[in-house]
């Protein structure tokens, strides 16, 4: 999965880095998924994480997938513009 979010708050890439490597760790934590920042490292007010699940059913991916979106949702300092799920 791909989600795109946008940090208004953030004045600078050390303001972003604070914001994202907090997200990047719960969500770790929380759902035993892989994530990265994989674009928009230079913009200050913009991430593009991607997710990564593994499963033996899509259906568990899929709610897992689900989860994370609702969890990046209820983020108080980064709000998701978008997102795009694949499954492989």
């Amino acid at each position: 999965m791909t989600v795109t979010l946008s940090i208004p708050t953030a004045r600078s890439l050390k303001d972003k880095r604070r914001v994202v490597r907090s997200l990047i760790a719960r969500l770790r934590n929380q759902y035993n998924a892989a994530v990265a920042e994989v674009g928009d490292n230079d913009l200050w007010q913009s991430c593009r994480l991607g997710v990564a699940v593994v499963s033996n059913e899509a259906a568990h991916a899929d709610q897992q997938l689900a989860a994370i979106v609702k969890t990046v949702r209820q983020e108080t300092e980064a709000f998701l513009v978008d997102y795009e799920i694949e499954m492989v």
